[in-house]
């Protein structure tokens, strides 16, 4: 004769052996963590232009640039790239400029 009790032994064995299972691979996962403020220190080094600087001064200072995005938007938003950062203009002058990725 089949009792709830001989149907819930094996179930909950079952349920707890796949429980351990589960957890089991989970705890053996590395996890690496890098402060936000650490990340591409390195780079950071990189002299780039700094807001408020003229289209003109930054093309004496850092040379040509190796490519360019027409203004689009209003205010006119344009950009230059260089061989590691990307100078972001509003109409004629910097408002940002940003390191380009680099994948490791």
């Amino acid at each position: 004769m089949i009792t709830f009790k001989s149907l819930l032994i094996p179930t909950l064995a079952m349920s707890f052996t796949s429980f351990l299972l589960m957890t089991g691979s989970l705890a053996n996962a590395e996890k690496i963590k890098v402060p936000l403020g650490q990340q591409g220190n390195a780079a950071n080094a990189i002299e780039r232009p700094s807001a408020g600087m003229t289209k003109a001064q930054v093309q004496k200072r850092f040379g040509e640039p190796t490519g360019f995005k027409d203004a689009v938007g209003k205010p006119p938003i344009s950009s230059w790239s260089y061989n590691n950062f990307t100078v972001y203009f509003e109409y004629d002058r910097v408002i940002h400029s940003v390191l380009d990725h680099r994948a490791i």
